[in-house]
């Protein structure tokens, strides 16, 4: 059974801005960076994310890349 959106959804700060829309994120759960992409609806709406920023990331259950799915 996959796990919950609520299970890995997580937050964290943008530390540094890479091509492509990625984005190098310290977790606050564990402190450790991660790389991370913005979700669509972000895209399509314009949603700006600077480095700094306080956001929203839904980790893969498999490892590897998050999605940005809300600026706080």
């Amino acid at each position: 059974m996959a796990p919950s959106k609520k299970d890995t959804t997580i937050s964290g700060q943008v530390i540094e801005a890479l091509p492509n829309a990625f984005f190098k994120i310290k977790r606050d759960d564990t402190g450790e960076e991660t790389l991370g992409y913005l979700a669509g609806k972000m895209r399509l709406n314009h949603i700006r994310v600077m480095i700094g920023d306080r956001i929203l990331i839904e980790i893969d259950p498999y490892g590897g890349k998050g999605r940005i799915v809300k600026r706080l």
